[in-house]
């Protein structure tokens, strides 16, 4: 597998020539010869069919002037209306002419000419008017808009075309006759229903809108007036920016008072300090056994502290003063207890400062006092302040809340008044004019050109017949060379040859595979030891040509430098003999001794089990999904003491899936261990990604291409996909004299 790509450089070559060129359409319509008559027949025969019953057509016309005079009217009275922009503007407005055309094919007006036609035509119908299709022919009523060309501009006129088809001349002026009193007596009767409705509409539109006017007012009143309000939306955004303003201020006044807090604290705490000692102080100084005995501990001090530059540590001299200046300071301790309560002499010590002796002043510092006072002052102020501006974002929270729904009824009531007052405002504008506009609007129809007698269309029949001539050859040889060029098969090994650039391993005739008469038996596919080889040997249940003998040593030969001990056998689509060629390589193996094991990879749609009449129970689908390698003979059946047989399996739901784990490389990895040739009977390339997989897996590949079936195409796309593995070459099957 490490070589793959030098050995299929040496193999594989694209052909540079196209599979069909100019010189194969003489052979494709050689081989086409009896589908291209057939089909010129047919189309010949058909177009005789239909000049035989074919009739003349006859066809008569008259032509209609459809004007607009809305904008007649509305030009005259362009001093007087000059308010109305949309109509007295410089350029005329466009009119669509396609409501008119499908008015005038209207059932309604048609059905009034059939009535009037009835006296001359008592079978005429709605639909022989209208039109339908008889004999390949389109025969009816048909109008369009006739086109005008003035210079370099091209559009449509106002002229409409009306033309009747039908078998009869006669019958067409005749129905175009009817439609012209038709036209006519609809066009009176719409004038004088605009006259009557026009000025009515607007007359009975005006009061209704000056009453919704005069009620939407009254009810944006009312709104204002009952909440004190003019424009909510106005009042909203005030009282954001207030409750903005007030939350600033309050996040300033909570920092101020953050920092006044803690200065008072620590003036509290200062001034507290300092009372407790001045009061300790006082009670002390006012004992004079206390005095008296701290004189004692001070002297005994000075004394210890004398002797102890005179005297070692070990000193019995020094030993007593230490005694008696502990004796002297229990006393002195036991004395300040008598005097002062337990509690002040705790905060005392909790400052970590002795209390204040004979000489220290007791006196609180005034301007430290003065301090504390302003700064207490300063920081109730901040509270009042944090408080006040507390309530005042409550409030404008609560007055907020009420916005929304306000606004939203300001919303409705405001558009109403305004649409009101525009609709009042162009009803008033549309009554100024519309007496005369109304007189004058909608459209005119106007006769230019009556229909006369129906003139003959076209000879039809001599069209049919010399285009059935000319054309039926033409179309037969055209199907053709398309179906031959869209699917051009592959007839003869040496267009094998040169279509793909392969090496051609041999040339197979059609092969028939005996099917075995009866079931092997169970335990013949279990290991044997005692079987008779002269009997499997003689045995003619597999595939033997010398032609698969000639194959298998071509393979042989092909395989230096590069030997190889998995070949996959696959082909372009499916039906092609892979199967049964696999079966007859594996043949010609054992006949050389070597030991062949033959895989049936096609999980989806199995063979191998089928022509040999072997159980697939078991097989190459449940043999990877079983991670034990101690277990794997266990699914092959031996068919012969040098052939063994890895069935398929039954069917996995997901292939890809199974054949894409490490698994299936692992297992053929110990096949090539175990066995001289391992043969892989793959599924086709083309319609499935199970072939691509395993291809990755085997150290050589061979095609199988069956003459006369294969497309040029399908074998040109299989091989783009193995073009970059170790394609050996391709094998032609089903090879008759002929396509050698």
């Amino acid at each position: 597998m490490s070589n793959t790509s030098v050995n299929q450089n040496q193999l594989v070559h694209y052909s540079s020539i196209k599979p069909v060129n100019v010189r194969r359409l003489p052979e494709i319509l050689l081989r086409r010869r009896f589908f291209c008559l057939g089909i010129s027949c047919i189309f010949m025969s058909v177009t005789g069919y239909l000049a035989l019953n074919i009739k003349p057509n006859y066809q008569s016309s008259m032509q209609i002037l459809v004007q607009s005079n809305l904008y007649e009217g509305v030009r005259v009275n362009n001093s007087s209306l000059s308010t109305n922009n949309e109509l007295t503007g410089a350029n005329p407005p466009v009119f669509d002419h396609s409501y008119q055309i499908k008015l005038m094919v209207s059932s309604k007006l048609i059905q009034k000419a059939v009535d009037i036609l009835r006296s001359d035509y008592p079978d005429i119908t709605l639909e022989d008017i209208k039109g339908h299709h008889r004999n390949n022919q389109k025969t009816g009523l048909l109008v369009k808009q006739l086109p005008v060309i003035s210079g370099v501009y091209q559009g449509h006129s106002q002229i409409l075309e009306v033309s009747f088809s039908a078998n009869d001349p006669v019958k067409t002026q005749r129905v175009l006759q009817a439609l012209q009193t038709v036209y006519q007596e609809y066009n009176t009767q719409q004038q004088q229903e605009r006259l009557k409705q026009g000025l009515s509409f607007v007359s009975a539109r005006l009061p209704q809108t000056k009453q919704e006017l005069s009620q939407a007012e009254k009810k944006l009143e009312d709104f204002r007036n009952r909440h004190n309000i003019l424009d909510p939306e106005v009042q909203s955004k005030i009282l954001l920016e207030s409750l903005a303003d007030v939350e600033k201020q309050q996040q300033i006044t909570t920092a101020q008072i953050k920092d006044v807090q803690a200065r008072y604290n620590n003036l509290e705490q200062k001034i507290a300090d300092l009372s407790q000692k001045a009061k300790i102080a006082s009670r002390l100084n006012q004992s004079t056994r206390y005095q008296s005995l701290l004189g004692a501990v001070k002297n005994t001090e000075l004394a210890i502290a004398r002797e102890e530059m005179r005297y070692t540590e070990e000193s019995p001299i020094l030993e007593r003063l230490r005694q008696q200046y502990q004796s002297q300071k229990a006393l002195l301790e036991q004395e300040m207890k008598e005097l002062v309560d337990v509690k002040d002499i705790k905060s005392v010590s909790d400052t970590k400062k002795l209390p204040l002796t004979q000489g220290q002043t007791a006196e609180v510092n005034p301007t430290l006092t003065q301090e504390f006072i302003q700064v207490q002052t300063v920081l109730q102020g901040l509270k009042a302040h944090e408080n006040s501006l507390s309530e005042s974002e409550k409030q404008l929270k609560s007055q907020l809340s009420k916005y929304p729904s306000l606004i939203a009824e300001y919303n409705r009531l405001l558009p109403a008044v305004e649409t009101q007052r525009k609709i009042l405002e162009q009803l008033v504008q549309t009554q100024q004019y519309l007496g005369l506009k109304i007189s004058q609007g909608g459209f005119n129809w106007q006769i230019l050109e009556e229909a006369g007698l129906g003139t003959s269309t076209s000879d039809r029949r001599k069209t049919l017949l010399l285009g059935g001539v000319v054309v039926s050859p033409i179309a037969g040889i055209a199907l053709s060379l398309i179906w031959g060029i869209l699917n051009y098969t592959i007839y003869s090994v040496k267009e094998l040859q040169k279509l793909t650039q392969l090496r051609i391993l041999g040339s197979v005739p059609k092969l028939a595979l005996s099917n075995v008469k009866k079931r092997l038996p169970t335990w013949f596919w279990r290991k044997q030891e005692n079987l008779a080889v002269p009997l499997l040997e003689s045995s003619t249940w597999l595939p033997n040509h010398e032609s698969i003998n000639v194959i298998y040593q071509n393979l042989q030969i092909f395989k230096h430098p590069y030997p190889y001990k998995s070949l996959m056998l696959t082909s372009a689509i499916s039906r092609e003999g892979k199967t049964t060629l696999a079966l007859g390589l594996a043949a010609s193996a054992a006949r050389m001794n070597r030991r062949v094991l033959l895989i049936d990879a096609n999980l989806q749609c199995p063979h191998i089990h089928k022509n040999l009449q072997l159980c697939n129970d078991w097989g190459l689908s449940l043999l990877l999904i079983d991670d034990t390698n101690t277990q794997v003979q266990d699914y092959i059946q031996p068919i012969h003491p040098s052939i063994d047989i890895l069935t398929a399996g039954p069917t996995p739901e997901d292939t890809i899936q199974l054949l894409s784990h490490n698994r299936m490389a692992e297992l053929l990895k110990l096949f090539e261990q175990t066995y001289d040739l391992v043969l892989i009977d793959a599924p086709p390339i083309l319609g499935t990604v199970d072939a691509r997989i395993l291809a990755s897996y085997c150290q050589a590949i061979v095609m199988v291409a069956r003459i006369g079936q294969v497309t040029s195409n399908q074998l040109k796309q299989a091989i783009e996909v193995l073009s970059q593995l170790n394609l050996l070459g391709i094998i032609a099957n089903d090879v008759s004299n002929s396509a050698i």
